[in-house]
């Protein structure tokens, strides 16, 4: 697997800018750019000006995180949707960033929906955005979150929806954290169910060791420092014959108060036991 950074992991005290000098110091290959610190950055640069970064440098884009709460969206909020969407796949072809991660809506209702509707829904989001893709070449990453307030959790739940839609520019992004925050990752093997074709994007990620009615994105750790099965991950991913971005993505507001190099090289560090 390649080294990949995700920009969450520093967002609160970094920019574009920054993370791109540090990734490229600290021998990244990939990064997961952030769609809010894109637009702020092109606030007082160009696209011009990514281009010639890539164009000279041993980092390369990866995945724009992210186009989120796609389910159940009232007419404005698609709209919302389809104009952030768009941008994104403007931008993707600009500068050959491959995928763009899509998230599941998130809401307090969201447990009362059926997974019959969950899944016609997501079906027909997921084609509907797709079809904006297909002119840009741009590949959808769809990210279960085990989160009860989101309403596609498990792995198994997001495959079946992928295969749904079954479309070459529809695969998954497996988060080890969101994964693991649907039943501490006792599903672990259907990790093994994903096709190597479907599999787009894999975030690594630790926790601390709590009860799943506590844990949440804020109790993220460096990949090795907490409790989850990242080794056992690592094996099925590399018996898959999977070798694309292992992209560093942490929520965690600690990391967020330190200076930006110190956890882009710690992150580094940290995550190349696991490739």
């Amino acid at each position: 697997m390649k080294l990949g950074f995700n920009e969450a992991t520093c967002m609160k005290k970094s920019s574009l800018e920054l993370d791109l000098r540090l990734c490229e110091k600290y021998e990244y290959t990939y990064i997961e750019i952030r769609l809010d610190m894109l637009k702020t950055y092109l606030e007082k640069n160009t696209v011009g000006d990514l281009q010639k970064f890539f164009a000279s440098s041993q980092l390369k884009p990866y995945a724009f995180n992210s186009i989120e709460d796609i389910n159940f969206c009232t007419a404005d909020k698609w709209a919302e949707v389809v104009d952030l969407f768009q941008f994104a796949c403007e931008i993707s072809q600009a500068i050959d960033n491959p995928y763009l991660v899509v998230v599941p809506t998130m809401g307090a209702d969201m447990h009362l929906k059926t997974k019959e509707d969950i899944f016609a829904d997501s079906v027909e989001a997921l084609h509907k955005l797709a079809e904006i893709a297909a002119p840009y070449q741009v590949g959808l990453a769809f990210e279960p979150i085990g989160d009860p307030r989101w309403c596609v959790r498990s792995l198994a739940q997001a495959l079946e929806i992928v295969r749904a839609v079954d479309r070459e520019e529809v695969g998954l992004a497996l988060d080890a954290f969101n994964l693991y925050l649907f039943n501490k990752l006792e599903d672990i093997n259907s990790i093994d169910d994903v096709p190597l074709e479907k599999l787009f994007v894999y975030h690594i990620d630790d926790c601390e060791d709590l009860p799943l009615e506590i844990l949440d994105h804020c109790h993220r750790l460096y990949p090795g420092d907490g409790v989850m099965p990242l080794e056992e991950i690592s094996r099925k991913l590399k018996a898959k014959g999977y070798d694309a971005i292992c992209s560093v993505e942490l929520f965690r507001p600690a990391y967020w108060a330190i200076d930006p190099e110190e956890v882009i090289r710690t992150a580094a560090k940290k995550t190349q036991t696991f490739l």
